[in-house]
Protein backbone atom coordinates (compact mmCIF):
# COMPACT_ATOMS: atom_id res chain seq x y z
CA UNK A 1 0.00 0.00 0.00
CA UNK A 2 1.29 3.36 -1.00
CA UNK A 3 1.23 6.25 1.46
CA UNK A 4 0.14 8.63 -1.32
CA UNK A 5 -3.20 6.95 -2.00
CA UNK A 6 -6.09 5.95 0.25
CA UNK A 7 -6.40 2.42 1.57
CA UNK A 8 -9.41 0.82 -0.13
CA UNK A 9 -11.63 -1.46 1.94
CA UNK A 10 -14.65 -3.35 0.63
CA UNK A 11 -17.38 -5.30 2.40
CA UNK A 12 -19.23 -7.80 0.24
CA UNK A 13 -22.00 -10.37 0.52
CA UNK A 14 -24.50 -11.81 -1.92
CA UNK A 15 -27.45 -9.43 -1.40
CA UNK A 16 -25.66 -6.43 0.15
CA UNK A 17 -28.70 -6.19 2.40
CA UNK A 18 -27.41 -7.35 5.78
CA UNK A 19 -23.90 -8.32 6.80
CA UNK A 20 -22.02 -6.15 4.32
CA UNK A 21 -24.25 -3.16 5.09
CA UNK A 22 -23.56 -3.53 8.81
CA UNK A 23 -19.83 -3.92 8.09
CA UNK A 24 -19.82 -0.79 5.94
CA UNK A 25 -21.62 1.22 8.64
CA UNK A 26 -19.12 0.11 11.29
CA UNK A 27 -16.26 0.93 8.90
CA UNK A 28 -17.65 4.44 8.43
CA UNK A 29 -17.70 4.81 12.19
CA UNK A 30 -14.08 3.60 12.48
CA UNK A 31 -12.95 6.09 9.83
CA UNK A 32 -14.56 8.87 11.87
CA UNK A 33 -13.33 7.60 15.25
CA UNK A 34 -9.76 7.23 14.06
CA UNK A 35 -9.70 10.49 12.09
CA UNK A 36 -8.74 8.68 8.88
CA UNK A 37 -10.77 10.93 6.57
CA UNK A 38 -9.21 10.91 3.11
CA UNK A 39 -6.81 8.07 4.02
CA UNK A 40 -9.58 5.47 3.43
CA UNK A 41 -12.02 4.63 0.64
CA UNK A 42 -14.90 2.35 1.58
CA UNK A 43 -16.98 0.21 -0.75
CA UNK A 44 -19.81 -2.20 -0.27
CA UNK A 45 -21.84 -4.32 -2.63
CA UNK A 46 -23.29 -7.66 -3.46
CA UNK A 47 -23.01 -10.18 -6.25
CA UNK A 48 -26.83 -10.36 -6.51
CA UNK A 49 -28.13 -7.30 -4.62
CA UNK A 50 -31.53 -7.25 -2.95
CA UNK A 51 -34.05 -4.45 -3.37
CA UNK A 52 -33.58 -3.12 0.17
CA UNK A 53 -31.68 -3.60 3.39
CA UNK A 54 -33.27 -6.29 5.58
CA UNK A 55 -35.68 -4.89 8.17
CA UNK A 56 -34.09 -6.89 10.98
CA UNK A 57 -30.71 -5.35 10.12
CA UNK A 58 -32.17 -1.85 10.15
CA UNK A 59 -33.66 -2.57 13.59
CA UNK A 60 -30.47 -4.10 15.03
CA UNK A 61 -28.34 -1.17 13.89
CA UNK A 62 -30.90 1.36 15.15
CA UNK A 63 -30.59 -0.24 18.61
CA UNK A 64 -27.01 1.04 18.76
CA UNK A 65 -27.69 4.41 17.15
CA UNK A 66 -26.68 3.69 13.55
CA UNK A 67 -29.24 4.41 10.82
CA UNK A 68 -28.96 2.20 7.73
CA UNK A 69 -32.60 2.60 6.69
CA UNK A 70 -31.81 4.87 3.74
CA UNK A 71 -29.20 2.62 2.17
CA UNK A 72 -29.67 0.80 -1.10
CA UNK A 73 -27.97 -2.51 -1.92
CA UNK A 74 -25.77 -2.26 -4.98
CA UNK A 75 -23.93 -4.63 -7.26
CA UNK A 76 -20.16 -4.93 -7.06
CA UNK A 77 -17.85 -6.42 -9.66
CA UNK A 78 -14.65 -8.43 -9.33
CA UNK A 79 -12.86 -5.65 -11.24
CA UNK A 80 -13.99 -3.05 -8.70
CA UNK A 81 -12.91 -5.27 -5.82
CA UNK A 82 -9.53 -6.03 -7.38
CA UNK A 83 -8.71 -2.32 -6.99
CA UNK A 84 -9.06 -2.72 -3.20
CA UNK A 85 -6.40 -3.37 -0.62
CA UNK A 86 -8.73 -5.39 1.63
CA UNK A 87 -11.96 -7.21 0.78
CA UNK A 88 -14.04 -8.73 3.55
CA UNK A 89 -16.63 -11.26 2.49
CA UNK A 90 -19.33 -12.57 4.76
CA UNK A 91 -19.01 -16.33 4.32
CA UNK A 92 -20.62 -16.43 0.92
CA UNK A 93 -17.92 -15.47 -1.54
CA UNK A 94 -17.66 -16.67 -5.11
CA UNK A 95 -15.38 -13.76 -6.04
CA UNK A 96 -12.26 -13.97 -8.18
CA UNK A 97 -9.79 -11.68 -6.46
CA UNK A 98 -6.20 -11.01 -7.48
CA UNK A 99 -3.30 -12.02 -5.26
CA UNK A 100 -2.67 -8.34 -4.45
CA UNK A 101 -5.96 -8.10 -2.50
CA UNK A 102 -5.97 -9.02 1.19
CA UNK A 103 -9.13 -11.14 1.34
CA UNK A 104 -10.92 -11.90 4.59
CA UNK A 105 -13.83 -14.33 4.77
CA UNK A 106 -15.67 -13.74 8.02
CA UNK A 107 -18.01 -16.77 7.71
CA UNK A 108 -20.96 -14.99 9.30
CA UNK A 109 -24.52 -16.27 9.57
CA UNK A 110 -27.09 -14.55 7.33
CA UNK A 111 -29.30 -12.27 9.49
CA UNK A 112 -32.26 -12.42 7.07
CA UNK A 113 -35.30 -13.76 8.91
CA UNK A 114 -33.43 -14.27 12.20
CA UNK A 115 -34.68 -13.26 15.65
CA UNK A 116 -33.64 -9.86 17.04
CA UNK A 117 -31.24 -11.56 19.47
CA UNK A 118 -29.61 -13.57 16.68
CA UNK A 119 -29.22 -10.48 14.49
CA UNK A 120 -27.73 -8.54 17.42
CA UNK A 121 -25.17 -11.31 17.93
CA UNK A 122 -24.23 -11.22 14.23
CA UNK A 123 -24.03 -7.40 14.41
CA UNK A 124 -21.69 -7.56 17.40
CA UNK A 125 -19.45 -10.12 15.67
CA UNK A 126 -19.31 -7.87 12.60
CA UNK A 127 -18.38 -4.88 14.73
CA UNK A 128 -15.48 -6.80 16.31
CA UNK A 129 -14.30 -7.97 12.87
CA UNK A 130 -14.36 -4.43 11.46
CA UNK A 131 -12.43 -3.01 14.42
CA UNK A 132 -9.85 -5.82 14.07
CA UNK A 133 -9.49 -5.13 10.33
CA UNK A 134 -8.91 -1.43 11.01
CA UNK A 135 -6.39 -2.34 13.73
CA UNK A 136 -4.57 -4.52 11.21
CA UNK A 137 -4.65 -1.96 8.41
CA UNK A 138 -4.00 1.20 10.47
CA UNK A 139 -2.64 0.10 13.84
CA UNK A 140 -4.32 -0.28 17.21
CA UNK A 141 -6.97 2.36 17.84
CA UNK A 142 -5.88 3.18 21.37
CA UNK A 143 -7.40 2.63 24.76
CA UNK A 144 -10.56 4.69 24.28
CA UNK A 145 -12.34 1.89 22.36
CA UNK A 146 -15.90 3.08 23.06
CA UNK A 147 -15.16 6.76 23.71
CA UNK A 148 -16.62 7.85 20.39
CA UNK A 149 -19.75 5.72 20.64
CA UNK A 150 -22.06 8.71 20.69
CA UNK A 151 -20.83 9.69 17.22
CA UNK A 152 -21.93 6.36 15.79
CA UNK A 153 -24.90 7.81 13.92
CA UNK A 154 -22.75 8.44 10.90
CA UNK A 155 -23.97 8.89 7.39
CA UNK A 156 -27.16 7.15 6.31
CA UNK A 157 -26.64 7.10 2.56
CA UNK A 158 -23.51 4.92 2.35
CA UNK A 159 -24.85 2.25 0.00
CA UNK A 160 -24.00 4.08 -3.19
CA UNK A 161 -20.62 5.62 -2.37
CA UNK A 162 -17.62 4.22 -4.21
Amino acid sequence: MSADRPVKLAFVCVQNAGRSQMSYAFAEREVERRGLGDRVELRTGGTHPADHVHDEVIDAMAEIGIDVSGRTPREVTDAELNECDYVATMGCSTLSLSDSVEARDWALADPDGKSPDAVAAIRDEIEANVVALFDEAFGEHGSDGDAAGDSAGGDADGGDRR
